[in-house]
């Protein structure tokens, strides 16, 4: 049977950033439980990759089943146009409660990308409403990601952002060199700050807001930077009056050691922008929080309404599962766990360092990754994970591993293991730079 619905979906469906016909094997999964996912052929994954870092909780959780199956015995769905429910009026206030204090708005909707959208086109919106509809443009440093859509897109570095062939089609926005300030150091590379002032400098009467990753750049180059470079960011902000906007996608619930990235810092951004995690993997939720000035500007001024609307915003299901999420990790001693997690990274993995093909080791959180001199065939790679148990998906010249939070010890050494074994008989491809 399994090999029958292997096959369709290698007949019908395409996969993300593959071909449509590609030989790249796709590997068909029966059942996950924990933090092992099981093949169609018997064998066991250790998930090293969360679901895109999603999953922190595992898979197959009781207490999130429960909750889920409880939600979808009253309803699983419901327009929130003119209408709102339980599930979403208290994910609300628990967001609000678990976020910096003058955070007080929250808009639904259905996935990262579409929060980034949102973040975007309030900013906008703001300054419309404030009689500035020229600024219009959104400034952000190179390195970072923040989605497929379109709004999302153009704030991904044009470059390195795997949107490229866009660019002629996408709004064009403004773009300073990635921070060299590291997280470990947290001292100021005085040329960072200088560049985004300059920017700034000459641009901010058409600035919306300024976008970025707070601390760690994701997809883009999997780097931790300085909390003191957005310490600085903010007054700067103020200064040139464009408002500062914070995409937590990756980084919200835990995944760096504090509940949220922005936490590492004594500032607080006009938004916030939250996904991924947020419904530990369970249902596709995104939230999009902002101020109490942002929300009245654009309520008390034409045309009032913010212009957006999801069919599946505040989904009932997604938020039941979005507020089980967020009681099972508040109810543990989760900094006690991230920071057990973060010391079984290093210890598992700095010792890559020596290997020649190593660049760097970078660990934060529950976030390890080893940056390579050279980047690797995704298809070659993926398999000798597989074959060795594990579940790893590098993208070029990182292997990085976002475990599920509850994984222990004995699973944690043997993906770093592995990670180990499999990077140290990597060679340098003949095309590669």
């Amino acid at each position: 049977m399994s090999q029958h619905w292997s096959d369709l979906d290698h007949q019908y469906i395409w996969h993300p950033y593959s071909e449509r016909y590609s030989q790249s094997p796709i590997y068909p999964i029966e059942k996950a439980e924990g933090v092992y996912l099981t093949l169609a052929d018997g064998r066991e994954l250790i998930d090293g990759m969360s679901s895109w870092w999603s999953a922190i909780h595992g898979y197959n959780h009781p207490v999130m089943n429960q909750a889920l199956k409880t939600q979808i015995d009253q309803f699983s769905h419901i327009m929130f146009g003119g209408l709102t429910h339980q599930p979403a009026c208290l994910l609300a206030e628990k967001l609000i409660e678990i976020t910096p204090e003058s955070l007080k708005h929250v808009f639904f909707i259905d996935s990262g990308s579409v929060a980034v959208e949102v973040s975007m086109k309030m900013a906008i919106q703001y300054w419309f409403a404030l009689k500035q509809p020229q600024k219009q443009k959104f400034i952000t440093i190179r390195k970072g990601y923040h989605g497929d859509t379109f709004g999302a897109m153009s704030v991904c570095d044009p470059t390195t952002g795997m949107h490229s062939l866009f660019n002629k089609t996408l709004p064009q926005q403004i773009f300073v060199d990635a921070v060299q300030s590291t997280f470990d150091d947290n001292a100021l590379v005085d040329a960072d700050l200088k560049k985004m002032e300059q920017a700034l400098a000459q641009n901010h009467q058409n600035i919306a807001a300024i976008i970025l990753e707070p601390i760690v750049q994701g997809a883009g180059r999997m780097y931790f930077y300085s909390a003191e470079y957005l310490n600085q960011l903010k007054p700067l902000a103020e200064k040139f009056n464009v408002l500062l906007i914070f995409d937590e996608i990756a980084t919200g619930f835990g995944r760096t050691g504090e509940l949220f990235a922005m936490n590492h810092t004594h500032i607080t951004p006009d938004i916030v922008c939250l996904g991924k995690s947020l419904t530990a993997g369970y249902m596709t939720l995104a939230a999009t929080l902002t101020t109490d000035k942002i929300a009245d500007t654009i309520s008390n001024n034409p045309p009032q309404a913010f212009m957006h609307g999801p069919t599946f915003m505040a989904n009932p299901l997604a938020c039941v599962a979005a507020l089980t999420s967020i009681d099972l990790l508040l109810a543990k001693p989760w900094q006690k766990q991230i920071k057990q997690l973060s010391q079984w990274l290093k210890s598992g993995l700095f010792p890559c360092v020596e290997l020649p093909q190593v660049k760097e080791i970078r660990v934060l959180g529950a976030i390890g990754v080893v940056e390579l001199k050279f980047s690797v065939s995704l298809v070659d790679i993926q398999s000798l994970f597989v074959n060795q148990g594990v579940w790893v998906r590098p993208f070029g010249r990182l292997v990085y591993l976002m475990p599920p939070f509850i994984i222990n010890e004995n699973d944690i050494k043997k993906l770093t293991s592995i990670v180990y074994q499999i990077v140290s008989k990597l060679k340098k491809p003949t095309h590669s730079e």
